[in-house]
């Protein structure tokens, strides 16, 4: 979905889901995790760290969520809350069966090598591991250890990097 040939519902949409999904829900649960001194954990993913192209609105949501969880954790660092983000790569889910095509309709088969991609049960066991610990960020796989932390030294390269393997789907439009 390049933003030229998105219906902007679609964008609204997402982000209501994505983004407005995890303010609302930490907004009302926010007293009990204080109290409790809990813990929010926000799924964002890879394209919250780096644009990725034909995921206008998805990219733009994570990007919302990770800025929402880092200020949430800032406001709350002295009252002992665990706020963790957790950025995966892409994950082998049914999630990009049921993702909204340009028109807002579902867009049906994944153009991802699914069985290639970590799956569900993987990246659950890392998230309550790195909650146990309190860590603040966990980025799976080991890729995204890596590609993070080097977009920020090699924006340029990597923008290259992204819209070259996002050009090998399907139905690109970045041929």
């Amino acid at each position: 979905m390049v933003l030229a040939d998105l219906d902007l519902v679609v964008i609204k949409r997402v982000m209501d889901v994505n983004f407005w999904g995890m303010v609302y829900c930490t907004k009302y649960a926010l007293p009990y995790l204080l109290e409790n001194r809990g813990t929010v954990i926000g799924i964002s993913s890879i394209a919250g760290f780096k644009g990725l192209p034909g995921r206008t609105g998805y990219s733009a949501s994570k990007f919302a969520l990770i800025g929402f969880l880092e200020t949430l954790r800032i406001e709350n660092m002295k009252k002992g809350l665990h706020v963790m983000i957790v950025g995966p790569w892409f994950i082998n889910s049914n999630i990009r069966k049921n993702a909204l095509g340009p028109d807002g309709n579902p867009q049906g088969e994944s153009p991802l090598m699914e069985k290639k991609l970590s799956s569900p049960e993987f990246v659950a066991r890392k998230i309550v591991r790195a909650t146990i610990r309190k860590k603040r960020t966990l980025l799976l796989p080991w890729r995204s250890k890596l590609f993070v932390p080097l977009n920020r030294i090699f924006p340029r390269f990597f923008d290259r990097v992204v819209y070259n393997e996002m050009a090998k789907e399907p139905d690109s439009p970045f041929k």
